[in-house]
């Protein structure tokens, strides 16, 4: 006797569970062309740095952009809210492990000055390269405004997981739309990891899609709510709701694979599954140039209802070149 259906479930891949299958045509290296354009902005490379505090400072997003790439600064961060945000970061990284947490609560409880907001990206654009910023759903009517005054050149909204209906008391919360014709910048959202979810985020104008739900070392969303999808099949997803959106529309929206990338190959397993670019965490984080000083947090870890992830250590491997 068949058991009624009640629910479905489908296999999904991560990077360590499928190889590349080598194609017919071979290129000389030096014939590859690997830039990227998001809007009008064009990049030398595929290549963004998460938007982490133990990563992006405004020196490193310098760095950054001069190798052509591009490091988001985490708009809520300690970057905004302490203007000696160097020392704070040496107090996460000197503070012992079974208390880093704690302090990070308390660290993150500091208002974000709007004075700082401003400040950070004029020291970005100071270096002469894109400068892109971080914000949640919750606070980007508030803050993107403000970048975008301060000569921004792009916005990120980005939380775990971020879709086109959102259900909210207040009077009338965010919409993307809306957002999009406001800042007259591109504008990239995030996370989310389904067809559909990502059609709909395209439909609303963004121009660049984050795609990943807790894959990183970092984040514990995985453990503590239980949600994601294995990258590869995540991917591969949403690269083909934004093959549906260009035939149906004729615009091209990127799709960025973020999180859980730890090696070469995990990079181009992206590509492979429909990336037009990487955005990188921890590995980063191990820079000499990374502010984390060997450590590295999720942008959740400090959350005063659902903290999520701690604190970890990933030691200095080298430059960031």
């Amino acid at each position: 006797m068949a058991v009624p259906q009640f629910k479905e479930i489908r296999r999904s891949y991560g990077f360590d569970e499928v190889a590349i299958v080598p194609g017919q045509v071979t290129i000389n290296p030096e014939q590859v062309d690997m830039s990227m354009t998001i809007g009008d902005i064009k990049f030398d490379i595929p290549v963004l740095a998460s938007a982490m505090d133990a990563i992006v400072s405004p020196s490193f997003a310098i760095q950054m952009g001069k190798m052509g790439g591009m490091a988001v600064l985490n708009l809520e961060g300690l970057w905004t809210r302490y203007e000696d945000a160097e020392d704070r970061l040496a107090e996460v990284a000197e503070t012992p492990l079974d208390q880093a947490t704690t302090l990070l609560q308390k660290l993150y409880t500091a208002p974000i000055l709007e004075e700082l907001v401003a400040q950070r990206v004029h020291e970005i654009k100071a270096g002469n390269v894109t400068c892109a910023v971080a914000v949640t759903p919750q606070r980007a009517k508030r803050f993107a405004p403000i970048a975008v005054e301060a000569g921004v050149d792009m916005i990120v909204v980005q939380s775990t997981v971020t879709t086109a209906n959102h259900i909210s008391k207040s009077y009338h919360g965010l919409v993307f739309s809306e957002l999009v014709e406001q800042v007259k910048v591109p504008v990239i959202v995030g996370n989310c990891v389904g067809y559909d979810v990502a059609l709909e985020l395209m439909e609303n104008g963004i121009q660049g899609l984050l795609v990943g739900i807790g894959p990183g070392a970092a984040c514990t969303s995985r453990e503590v709510v239980g949600i994601g999808v294995p990258q590869v099949t995540a991917t591969m997803d949403c690269a083909a709701a934004r093959e549906e959106y260009l035939q149906r529309t004729g615009r091209y929206v990127n799709v960025i694979t973020d999180g859980g990338i730890r090696t070469g190959g995990d990079v181009c397993k992206s590509f492979v599954a429909g990336a037009d670019a990487v955005m990188i965490g921890t590995p980063f984080a191990q820079a000499t140039e990374a502010p984390g000083r060997g450590h590295n947090w999720g942008m959740a870890t400090p959350d005063p209802a659902l903290p999520r992830g701690t604190r970890i250590s990933v030691g200095t491997k080298g430059t960031l070149k």
